[in-house]
């Protein structure tokens, strides 16, 4: 029985993560917009920092400050400059992440809730839920955080100047290349992040998915099937992408971050980096990406528990 939830759980991340990982990407080029602490800012595409420093030479040119653009505009700039393929840049390290951290979690959260549910009312309350969501994501998350790195840096490479891209051609080259030249532990950059906001999207969206089909059911608004599955789904990734939106705002920007060899990181860390961005861009900086992370996260949901739904049907005589 464990083995099969982890099975379910991995063949319906990886299908819900693939069909919609150009939302993911344009999520994360939104979340790396008005980014100060990086080099070269004056050459960074799609975001609203100014274009030279105020310790510029005088003679430099200042140019005003650019609207934030919207992820519509985001997606069409990236097709027009990159060309439709960059819509799926990073996929092969989607599909790595989701094999692993994705697989990880809803195997442990299966298993944990078959032996946390009661036996007599066949329920488990919503504080068992949240706390199974909590333990089971931080272990995914340990699991997948190389591949979350690399499919961050790989999302966000087009982003940047020509010279200073890295052009991963895959995702295990990003691995290796990542090993090679910023050691091992580069691969688990941004680790605490991954964990606290993995802890925070399977807590909800799990717990809640479980607690919205319940309460869909016993109040009889719908009869378990497709319906009832895409609304506590849907409801389920917005509780996520509420839940989880600052912290993917810093993970993003702690792991894109490029460190050079006896310079001094643009980020001390995860504090230091959420400090600098309230600092410079305001509160509200922390919900950047909002929209294409709540457009994403309720395809994604709703995926996401419709292929387990019907996976689990198809395995129901394993």
């Amino acid at each position: 029985m464990g083995v099969k939830g982890f099975v379910e759980g991995g063949i319906a991340s990886v299908v819900a993560g693939c069909s919609t990982h150009p939302l993911d990407l344009i999520k994360v080029r939104m979340q790396l917009q008005g980014e100060t602490q990086v080099r070269n800012p004056a050459v960074q595409s799609l975001r609203p920092a100014l274009a030279f420093h105020t310790a510029a030479p005088s003679s430099a040119i200042h140019v005003p400050k650019p609207a934030r653009v919207g992820p519509i505009s985001i997606g069409v700039r990236i097709v027009q400059a990159e060309g439709v393929a960059a819509l799926f840049s990073g996929v092969s390290a989607t599909v790595l992440r989701q094999g692993l951290y994705s697989t990880t979690r809803m195997g442990l959260y299966d298993i944990m809730k078959q032996k946390w549910t009661d036996p007599e009312t066949h329920t488990m309350p919503l504080g068992r839920k949240i706390g199974a969501g909590l333990i089971a994501g931080a272990i995914g998350a340990a699991v997948g955080n190389p591949a979350d790195v690399a499919m961050v840096r790989m999302q966000a490479d087009g982003r940047l100047p020509l010279a200073q891209r890295r052009n991963y051609t895959s995702v295990i080259d990003a691995i290796t290349r990542m090993s090679r030249q910023e050691g091992i532990t580069s691969l688990w950059r941004g680790s605490s992040l991954t964990v606290n906001r993995a802890m925070l999207v399977t807590a909800s969206q799990l717990a809640s998915y479980d607690q919205f089909k319940e309460m869909i059911l016993e109040k009889g608004v719908m009869k378990d099937g497709l319906g009832t599955h895409v609304a506590a789904s849907f409801a389920a990734g917005f509780v996520a992408a509420v839940a989880s939106n600052p912290v993917d705002v810093i993970k993003t920007r702690v792991m894109n971050m490029k460190v050079e060899a006896g310079e001094k990181a643009p980020y001390a860390g995860a504090l230091d980096c959420a400090i600098k961005t309230v600092r410079a861009e305001g509160p509200m900086a922390l919900y950047k990406g909002f929209i294409p992370t709540i457009s994403r996260q309720g395809p994604f949901t709703v995926v996401l528990f419709v292929t387990l739904e019907q996976v689990r049907k198809l395995l129901k005589e394993f």
